[in-house]
Protein backbone atom coordinates (compact mmCIF):
# COMPACT_ATOMS: atom_id res chain seq x y z
CA UNK A 1 0.00 0.00 0.00
CA UNK A 2 1.78 3.03 -0.74
CA UNK A 3 1.78 6.09 1.08
CA UNK A 4 0.05 9.72 0.62
CA UNK A 5 2.70 11.92 2.20
CA UNK A 6 5.06 13.83 0.35
CA UNK A 7 7.26 15.05 3.25
CA UNK A 8 9.88 12.43 2.42
CA UNK A 9 10.76 13.69 -0.63
CA UNK A 10 10.75 17.12 0.59
CA UNK A 11 12.79 16.00 3.15
CA UNK A 12 15.60 14.63 0.28
CA UNK A 13 14.92 17.23 -1.92
CA UNK A 14 15.42 20.25 0.79
CA UNK A 15 18.62 18.97 1.90
CA UNK A 16 19.89 18.02 -1.39
CA UNK A 17 19.14 21.58 -2.97
CA UNK A 18 20.54 23.53 0.18
CA UNK A 19 23.65 21.50 0.40
CA UNK A 20 24.30 21.57 -4.29
CA UNK A 21 23.99 25.40 -4.11
CA UNK A 22 26.82 26.42 -1.02
CA UNK A 23 28.90 23.68 -2.42
CA UNK A 24 28.93 24.92 -6.50
CA UNK A 25 29.28 28.36 -5.33
CA UNK A 26 32.61 28.06 -3.26
CA UNK A 27 33.83 24.94 -5.42
CA UNK A 28 33.34 27.52 -8.30
CA UNK A 29 34.83 30.31 -6.34
CA UNK A 30 38.35 28.37 -5.03
CA UNK A 31 37.99 27.49 -9.20
CA UNK A 32 38.49 30.77 -10.25
CA UNK A 33 40.21 31.87 -7.38
CA UNK A 34 43.16 29.63 -8.47
CA UNK A 35 43.20 30.15 -12.36
CA UNK A 36 43.02 33.73 -11.88
CA UNK A 37 45.97 33.67 -9.63
CA UNK A 38 49.01 32.25 -9.15
CA UNK A 39 48.90 30.71 -6.08
CA UNK A 40 46.29 27.84 -4.79
CA UNK A 41 43.41 28.44 -2.25
CA UNK A 42 44.02 27.29 1.33
CA UNK A 43 41.67 25.09 2.04
CA UNK A 44 42.56 23.94 5.36
CA UNK A 45 42.98 27.37 6.61
CA UNK A 46 41.16 28.20 9.59
CA UNK A 47 40.50 31.75 7.91
CA UNK A 48 39.41 33.30 5.15
CA UNK A 49 41.37 33.95 1.89
CA UNK A 50 40.64 37.20 2.63
CA UNK A 51 42.28 40.71 2.85
CA UNK A 52 40.89 43.92 4.38
CA UNK A 53 43.97 46.15 3.24
CA UNK A 54 42.09 48.36 0.78
CA UNK A 55 45.60 49.41 -0.90
CA UNK A 56 47.07 45.67 -1.34
CA UNK A 57 47.29 43.69 -4.82
CA UNK A 58 45.19 41.07 -2.76
CA UNK A 59 42.29 43.41 -1.91
CA UNK A 60 42.19 44.19 -5.77
CA UNK A 61 42.07 40.12 -6.68
CA UNK A 62 39.68 39.21 -4.46
CA UNK A 63 37.40 41.80 -5.98
CA UNK A 64 38.32 40.69 -9.38
CA UNK A 65 37.36 37.14 -8.23
CA UNK A 66 34.41 37.85 -6.81
CA UNK A 67 33.39 39.65 -9.51
CA UNK A 68 34.19 36.62 -12.37
CA UNK A 69 32.48 34.24 -9.83
CA UNK A 70 29.15 36.67 -10.15
CA UNK A 71 29.34 36.61 -13.86
CA UNK A 72 29.59 33.48 -14.09
CA UNK A 73 26.78 32.36 -11.93
CA UNK A 74 25.03 34.29 -14.18
CA UNK A 75 25.64 33.00 -17.36
CA UNK A 76 24.37 29.49 -15.40
CA UNK A 77 21.60 31.15 -15.20
CA UNK A 78 20.63 32.22 -18.26
CA UNK A 79 21.49 28.90 -19.91
CA UNK A 80 18.82 26.74 -18.16
CA UNK A 81 16.35 29.56 -18.63
CA UNK A 82 14.59 28.59 -22.05
CA UNK A 83 14.35 24.84 -21.17
CA UNK A 84 13.19 25.29 -17.86
CA UNK A 85 10.21 27.90 -18.47
CA UNK A 86 9.07 24.83 -21.04
CA UNK A 87 9.87 22.08 -19.35
CA UNK A 88 8.22 23.64 -15.82
CA UNK A 89 5.26 24.70 -17.62
CA UNK A 90 4.90 21.54 -19.67
CA UNK A 91 4.76 19.37 -16.66
CA UNK A 92 3.27 21.19 -14.07
CA UNK A 93 0.07 21.89 -16.32
CA UNK A 94 0.00 17.81 -17.20
CA UNK A 95 -0.28 17.13 -13.72
CA UNK A 96 -4.25 17.68 -13.97
CA UNK A 97 -4.18 14.61 -15.58
CA UNK A 98 -0.90 12.56 -15.64
CA UNK A 99 -0.70 13.57 -12.01
CA UNK A 100 1.79 15.02 -9.46
CA UNK A 101 4.35 12.43 -9.29
CA UNK A 102 4.69 13.01 -13.22
CA UNK A 103 6.48 16.55 -12.82
CA UNK A 104 8.27 14.90 -9.64
CA UNK A 105 9.80 12.13 -11.04
CA UNK A 106 11.01 13.80 -14.31
CA UNK A 107 12.86 17.30 -12.11
CA UNK A 108 14.27 14.49 -9.77
CA UNK A 109 16.01 12.69 -12.56
CA UNK A 110 17.51 16.21 -13.97
CA UNK A 111 18.99 17.35 -10.90
CA UNK A 112 20.25 13.77 -9.84
CA UNK A 113 21.91 14.00 -13.61
CA UNK A 114 23.36 17.68 -12.59
CA UNK A 115 24.87 16.26 -9.14
CA UNK A 116 26.36 13.34 -10.90
CA UNK A 117 27.94 15.79 -13.69
CA UNK A 118 28.97 17.71 -10.59
CA UNK A 119 30.94 14.86 -8.93
CA UNK A 120 32.61 13.99 -12.12
CA UNK A 121 33.79 17.62 -12.89
CA UNK A 122 35.30 18.05 -9.18
CA UNK A 123 36.57 14.74 -9.31
CA UNK A 124 38.00 14.61 -13.16
CA UNK A 125 39.23 18.72 -12.70
CA UNK A 126 37.39 18.97 -15.97
CA UNK A 127 36.96 22.97 -17.16
CA UNK A 128 34.43 24.21 -14.47
CA UNK A 129 32.70 26.33 -17.60
CA UNK A 130 30.90 22.96 -18.29
CA UNK A 131 28.47 23.84 -15.61
CA UNK A 132 26.71 25.97 -17.89
CA UNK A 133 26.00 22.63 -20.72
CA UNK A 134 24.96 20.34 -17.59
CA UNK A 135 22.63 23.58 -16.55
CA UNK A 136 21.17 23.63 -19.80
CA UNK A 137 20.61 19.69 -19.97
CA UNK A 138 18.91 19.45 -16.44
CA UNK A 139 16.72 22.23 -16.99
CA UNK A 140 14.63 19.79 -20.02
CA UNK A 141 13.42 18.16 -17.05
CA UNK A 142 12.59 20.82 -14.21
CA UNK A 143 13.72 22.43 -11.67
CA UNK A 144 13.75 22.40 -7.94
CA UNK A 145 11.05 25.01 -8.41
CA UNK A 146 9.32 22.57 -10.43
CA UNK A 147 9.56 19.74 -7.58
CA UNK A 148 8.42 22.37 -4.83
CA UNK A 149 4.82 23.15 -7.46
CA UNK A 150 4.24 19.28 -7.87
CA UNK A 151 4.63 19.35 -3.96
CA UNK A 152 2.48 21.98 -3.29
CA UNK A 153 0.26 20.92 -5.41
CA UNK A 154 0.31 17.33 -4.34
CA UNK A 155 -0.74 18.84 -0.70
CA UNK A 156 -3.51 20.85 -2.00
CA UNK A 157 -5.27 18.45 -3.48
CA UNK A 158 -6.02 16.80 -0.11
CA UNK A 159 -6.84 19.48 1.79
CA UNK A 160 -10.92 20.30 1.78
CA UNK A 161 -11.04 23.94 4.22
CA UNK A 162 -8.97 26.54 3.48
CA UNK A 163 -7.20 27.02 6.76
CA UNK A 164 -5.63 23.80 6.21
CA UNK A 165 -4.32 24.62 2.69
CA UNK A 166 -2.22 27.27 4.49
CA UNK A 167 -0.98 25.29 7.29
CA UNK A 168 -0.21 22.43 5.38
CA UNK A 169 1.31 24.83 2.95
CA UNK A 170 3.03 26.77 5.87
CA UNK A 171 4.74 23.07 7.26
CA UNK A 172 6.20 22.69 3.84
CA UNK A 173 7.65 25.83 3.47
CA UNK A 174 9.19 25.49 6.93
CA UNK A 175 10.35 21.65 6.60
CA UNK A 176 12.43 23.37 3.79
CA UNK A 177 13.51 25.80 5.73
CA UNK A 178 14.77 24.07 8.80
CA UNK A 179 16.43 21.05 6.53
CA UNK A 180 18.13 24.10 4.49
CA UNK A 181 19.15 25.16 7.58
CA UNK A 182 20.35 22.13 9.46
CA UNK A 183 22.47 21.34 5.78
CA UNK A 184 23.58 24.70 5.48
CA UNK A 185 24.84 24.23 8.88
CA UNK A 186 26.74 21.58 7.85
CA UNK A 187 28.15 22.55 4.77
CA UNK A 188 31.39 23.87 5.75
CA UNK A 189 32.33 20.79 7.47
CA UNK A 190 31.43 18.74 4.12
CA UNK A 191 34.10 20.73 2.43
CA UNK A 192 36.61 20.79 5.17
CA UNK A 193 36.44 16.84 5.88
CA UNK A 194 35.04 14.95 2.80
CA UNK A 195 35.97 17.87 0.06
CA UNK A 196 33.45 18.81 -3.10
CA UNK A 197 33.73 14.98 -4.62
CA UNK A 198 32.61 13.16 -1.69
CA UNK A 199 30.10 16.02 -0.77
CA UNK A 200 28.38 16.01 -4.36
CA UNK A 201 28.27 12.04 -4.20
CA UNK A 202 26.36 12.04 -1.44
CA UNK A 203 23.79 14.59 -2.77
CA UNK A 204 23.54 12.33 -5.82
CA UNK A 205 22.74 9.13 -3.46
CA UNK A 206 19.95 11.38 -1.35
CA UNK A 207 18.35 12.21 -4.60
CA UNK A 208 18.69 8.60 -5.88
CA UNK A 209 16.83 7.35 -2.53
CA UNK A 210 14.42 10.11 -3.47
CA UNK A 211 13.82 9.20 -6.84
CA UNK A 212 13.12 5.62 -5.45
CA UNK A 213 10.27 6.60 -2.64
CA UNK A 214 8.63 8.63 -5.05
CA UNK A 215 8.90 5.95 -7.74
CA UNK A 216 7.89 3.03 -5.77
CA UNK A 217 6.35 4.60 -2.35
CA UNK A 218 3.92 7.34 -2.57
CA UNK A 219 0.56 6.91 -4.21
CA UNK A 220 -0.77 10.27 -6.14
CA UNK A 221 -3.35 12.37 -4.92
CA UNK A 222 -4.51 12.87 -8.98
CA UNK A 223 -5.48 9.54 -10.66
CA UNK A 224 -3.91 10.01 -14.15
CA UNK A 225 -6.96 10.25 -16.63
CA UNK A 226 -7.48 7.18 -18.82
CA UNK A 227 -8.84 10.05 -21.52
CA UNK A 228 -5.16 11.12 -22.01
CA UNK A 229 -4.19 11.23 -25.67
CA UNK A 230 -1.12 9.58 -24.92
CA UNK A 231 0.28 9.88 -28.84
CA UNK A 232 0.00 13.60 -28.71
CA UNK A 233 2.64 15.03 -29.99
CA UNK A 234 4.66 18.12 -27.96
CA UNK A 235 3.53 21.10 -29.94
CA UNK A 236 -0.05 19.72 -29.33
CA UNK A 237 0.16 18.99 -25.67
CA UNK A 238 2.02 22.30 -24.94
CA UNK A 239 -1.37 23.95 -26.68
CA UNK A 240 -3.23 22.03 -24.65
CA UNK A 241 -1.95 23.51 -21.41
CA UNK A 242 -1.11 27.14 -22.89
CA UNK A 243 -5.21 26.99 -23.32
CA UNK A 244 -6.14 25.36 -20.12
CA UNK A 245 -4.18 28.08 -18.85
CA UNK A 246 -6.12 31.14 -20.92
CA UNK A 247 -9.34 29.82 -19.73
CA UNK A 248 -8.08 29.60 -16.39
CA UNK A 249 -8.36 33.52 -16.55
CA UNK A 250 -10.65 34.04 -19.47
CA UNK A 251 -13.40 32.33 -16.78
CA UNK A 252 -13.05 34.65 -14.46
CA UNK A 253 -14.98 37.31 -13.34
CA UNK A 254 -13.30 40.97 -13.39
CA UNK A 255 -12.98 41.34 -9.84
CA UNK A 256 -11.77 37.74 -9.68
CA UNK A 257 -9.39 37.78 -12.24
CA UNK A 258 -7.68 41.37 -11.18
CA UNK A 259 -7.51 39.64 -7.62
CA UNK A 260 -5.96 36.63 -8.97
CA UNK A 261 -3.89 38.75 -11.45
CA UNK A 262 -2.55 40.84 -8.05
CA UNK A 263 -1.26 38.03 -6.25
CA UNK A 264 0.30 36.57 -8.63
CA UNK A 265 2.28 39.67 -9.86
CA UNK A 266 2.96 40.37 -5.59
CA UNK A 267 4.11 36.61 -4.91
CA UNK A 268 6.33 36.72 -8.41
CA UNK A 269 8.21 40.22 -7.33
CA UNK A 270 8.57 39.15 -3.80
CA UNK A 271 10.09 35.73 -5.02
CA UNK A 272 12.34 37.75 -7.09
CA UNK A 273 13.78 39.68 -4.98
CA UNK A 274 14.05 37.22 -1.94
CA UNK A 275 15.82 34.23 -4.49
CA UNK A 276 17.81 37.07 -6.48
CA UNK A 277 19.44 38.54 -2.33
CA UNK A 278 19.97 35.45 -0.58
CA UNK A 279 22.99 34.32 -3.40
CA UNK A 280 24.87 37.57 -3.25
CA UNK A 281 24.95 36.95 0.79
CA UNK A 282 27.49 34.11 0.41
CA UNK A 283 29.36 36.43 -2.12
CA UNK A 284 29.25 39.63 0.51
CA UNK A 285 30.59 37.29 3.34
CA UNK A 286 33.03 35.90 1.68
CA UNK A 287 34.30 38.92 0.53
CA UNK A 288 35.97 42.36 2.92
CA UNK A 289 35.19 43.32 5.72
CA UNK A 290 33.38 40.49 6.85
CA UNK A 291 35.57 37.88 5.54
CA UNK A 292 34.19 34.61 6.34
CA UNK A 293 35.00 31.10 5.83
CA UNK A 294 33.09 28.47 4.75
CA UNK A 295 32.14 27.53 8.36
CA UNK A 296 30.75 30.70 9.09
CA UNK A 297 28.69 30.85 6.00
CA UNK A 298 27.61 27.51 7.22
CA UNK A 299 26.55 29.27 10.66
CA UNK A 300 24.65 32.22 8.56
CA UNK A 301 22.76 29.46 6.58
CA UNK A 302 21.71 27.57 9.60
CA UNK A 303 20.00 30.79 11.04
CA UNK A 304 18.27 31.24 8.20
CA UNK A 305 16.15 28.60 9.06
CA UNK A 306 14.78 30.38 11.84
CA UNK A 307 12.66 31.95 9.62
CA UNK A 308 11.32 29.25 8.08
CA UNK A 309 9.92 28.13 11.79
CA UNK A 310 9.26 31.22 12.76
CA UNK A 311 7.01 31.94 10.00
CA UNK A 312 4.74 28.64 10.26
CA UNK A 313 4.67 29.84 14.10
CA UNK A 314 3.55 33.24 13.15
CA UNK A 315 1.03 31.68 10.32
CA UNK A 316 -0.70 29.11 12.64
CA UNK A 317 -1.17 32.12 15.34
CA UNK A 318 -2.18 34.73 13.27
CA UNK A 319 -4.32 32.80 11.12
CA UNK A 320 -6.62 32.94 14.29
CA UNK A 321 -7.45 36.67 14.28
CA UNK A 322 -6.16 38.04 11.32
CA UNK A 323 -6.79 37.96 7.53
CA UNK A 324 -3.79 36.34 5.31
CA UNK A 325 -3.51 39.34 3.53
CA UNK A 326 -1.94 41.01 7.23
CA UNK A 327 0.13 38.39 7.22
CA UNK A 328 1.56 38.81 3.83
CA UNK A 329 2.31 42.92 4.72
CA UNK A 330 3.74 42.00 8.18
CA UNK A 331 6.55 39.43 6.35
CA UNK A 332 7.32 41.51 3.94
CA UNK A 333 7.99 44.87 6.08
CA UNK A 334 10.10 42.62 8.45
CA UNK A 335 12.10 41.21 4.99
CA UNK A 336 12.72 45.11 4.00
CA UNK A 337 13.99 45.59 7.53
CA UNK A 338 16.37 42.93 7.49
CA UNK A 339 17.70 43.52 3.87
CA UNK A 340 18.45 47.18 4.91
CA UNK A 341 19.99 46.36 7.74
CA UNK A 342 22.48 43.70 5.91
CA UNK A 343 23.33 46.71 3.45
CA UNK A 344 25.34 48.55 6.45
CA UNK A 345 26.66 45.26 8.31
CA UNK A 346 30.23 45.42 8.43
CA UNK A 347 31.31 42.63 11.57
CA UNK A 348 30.42 38.75 12.06
CA UNK A 349 28.02 39.80 15.35
CA UNK A 350 25.71 41.93 13.06
CA UNK A 351 25.43 39.40 10.36
CA UNK A 352 24.32 37.25 12.65
CA UNK A 353 21.99 39.56 14.32
CA UNK A 354 20.72 40.74 10.70
CA UNK A 355 18.96 37.14 10.50
CA UNK A 356 16.68 37.76 13.55
CA UNK A 357 14.91 40.86 10.79
CA UNK A 358 14.21 37.60 8.52
CA UNK A 359 12.36 35.61 11.18
CA UNK A 360 8.87 36.06 8.82
CA UNK A 361 10.24 35.99 5.36
CA UNK A 362 8.48 33.15 4.44
CA UNK A 363 5.11 33.73 5.38
CA UNK A 364 4.04 36.05 2.33
CA UNK A 365 4.85 32.96 -0.40
CA UNK A 366 2.88 30.38 2.15
CA UNK A 367 -0.13 33.00 2.30
CA UNK A 368 0.06 33.89 -1.38
CA UNK A 369 0.20 30.28 -2.34
CA UNK A 370 -2.81 29.30 -0.13
CA UNK A 371 -5.04 32.27 -1.23
CA UNK A 372 -4.13 31.83 -5.01
CA UNK A 373 -5.21 27.72 -4.74
CA UNK A 374 -8.99 28.56 -3.37
CA UNK A 375 -9.94 30.74 -5.82
CA UNK A 376 -9.32 28.01 -8.43
CA UNK A 377 -11.74 24.51 -8.75
CA UNK A 378 -9.87 21.45 -7.71
CA UNK A 379 -9.05 20.53 -11.35
CA UNK A 380 -6.80 23.57 -11.82
CA UNK A 381 -4.46 23.39 -9.04
CA UNK A 382 -2.22 22.24 -11.40
CA UNK A 383 -2.46 24.45 -13.96
CA UNK A 384 -2.40 27.20 -11.19
CA UNK A 385 0.83 25.98 -10.05
CA UNK A 386 2.04 26.06 -13.19
CA UNK A 387 1.90 29.34 -13.65
CA UNK A 388 3.16 29.82 -10.39
CA UNK A 389 6.42 28.05 -11.30
CA UNK A 390 6.76 29.15 -14.62
CA UNK A 391 6.62 32.90 -13.44
CA UNK A 392 8.95 31.73 -10.71
CA UNK A 393 11.31 30.17 -12.67
CA UNK A 394 11.36 33.23 -14.81
CA UNK A 395 11.43 35.42 -12.12
CA UNK A 396 14.18 33.56 -10.47
CA UNK A 397 16.37 33.29 -13.18
CA UNK A 398 16.26 36.88 -14.08
CA UNK A 399 16.60 37.81 -10.42
CA UNK A 400 19.81 36.30 -10.12
CA UNK A 401 21.02 37.25 -12.77
CA UNK A 402 20.28 40.63 -12.10
CA UNK A 403 21.33 40.70 -8.96
CA UNK A 404 24.82 38.70 -9.78
CA UNK A 405 25.15 41.17 -12.38
CA UNK A 406 24.59 44.51 -10.41
CA UNK A 407 26.69 42.89 -7.38
CA UNK A 408 29.56 42.52 -10.23
CA UNK A 409 29.24 46.40 -11.27
CA UNK A 410 28.88 47.98 -7.74
CA UNK A 411 31.11 45.92 -5.48
CA UNK A 412 34.29 47.78 -6.27
CA UNK A 413 32.44 50.92 -4.60
CA UNK A 414 29.60 49.82 -2.20
CA UNK A 415 28.76 46.42 -1.67
CA UNK A 416 25.69 46.71 -0.02
CA UNK A 417 24.09 48.93 -2.86
CA UNK A 418 22.21 46.01 -4.29
CA UNK A 419 20.71 45.32 -0.68
CA UNK A 420 18.92 48.69 -1.00
CA UNK A 421 17.94 48.06 -4.15
CA UNK A 422 16.09 45.39 -2.96
CA UNK A 423 14.67 46.77 -0.30
CA UNK A 424 12.94 49.15 -2.41
CA UNK A 425 11.84 46.90 -4.74
CA UNK A 426 9.51 45.35 -2.40
CA UNK A 427 7.53 48.10 -2.23
CA UNK A 428 6.11 47.26 -5.19
CA UNK A 429 4.29 44.17 -3.34
CA UNK A 430 3.13 46.29 -0.60
CA UNK A 431 1.47 48.45 -3.12
CA UNK A 432 0.04 45.41 -5.21
CA UNK A 433 -1.37 44.13 -2.07
CA UNK A 434 -3.22 47.36 -1.20
CA UNK A 435 -4.61 47.57 -4.45
CA UNK A 436 -6.00 43.56 -4.09
CA UNK A 437 -7.25 45.22 -0.45
CA UNK A 438 -9.38 48.04 -2.22
CA UNK A 439 -11.33 45.86 -4.64
CA UNK A 440 -13.14 44.84 -2.13
CA UNK A 441 -12.63 40.89 -1.66
CA UNK A 442 -13.60 38.82 1.53
CA UNK A 443 -12.71 35.10 2.39
CA UNK A 444 -15.40 33.74 0.87
CA UNK A 445 -15.33 34.52 -2.21
CA UNK A 446 -11.88 32.82 -2.56
CA UNK A 447 -14.05 29.52 -3.31
CA UNK A 448 -16.52 31.36 -6.06
CA UNK A 449 -14.47 30.21 -9.22
CA UNK A 450 -14.02 26.59 -7.59
CA UNK A 451 -17.94 26.46 -7.34
CA UNK A 452 -18.43 26.93 -10.72
CA UNK A 453 -20.47 24.50 -13.24
CA UNK A 454 -17.66 22.27 -15.01
CA UNK A 455 -16.05 24.36 -17.95
CA UNK A 456 -16.11 22.92 -21.70
CA UNK A 457 -13.25 20.65 -22.25
CA UNK A 458 -10.17 22.84 -23.57
CA UNK A 459 -8.45 19.63 -25.05
CA UNK A 460 -9.81 20.11 -28.36
CA UNK A 461 -11.53 17.27 -28.10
Amino acid sequence: MKILFVEPAVFLSAFAMSLTTPLTTQYVYRRIWEETGNHSFAFDSNISECEQNENSTLFAFQKEVQKKVSLFSLQMELSGLIPGLVSTFILLSSSDQRGRKFPMILSCIGILATNVWLCLLSYFAFPFQLLIASTFIGAFFGSFNTFWSACFAYVVDQCKEDKQKTIRIAIIDSMLGIVSGLTGLSSGYFIRQLGFVLSFLIIAVALAVNLVFILFFLGDSVKESSSQNVTMSCMESFKNQFQRTYMLFKNASGEQRSFLCLLLFTMVIYFFVIIGIFPVFILYELGSPLCWNEVLIGYGSALDSVSFFSSFLGIWLFSYCMEDIYIAFIGIFTTMAGIVVTAFAKTTLMMFLVRVLFFFLIAPLSVLRSMMSRVVRSTEQGTLFACIAFLETLGGVIAISAFNGIYSATVAWYPGFVFLLSAGILLIPVINLCAAKYISWNEGSYAVLAQREPREDTSGR
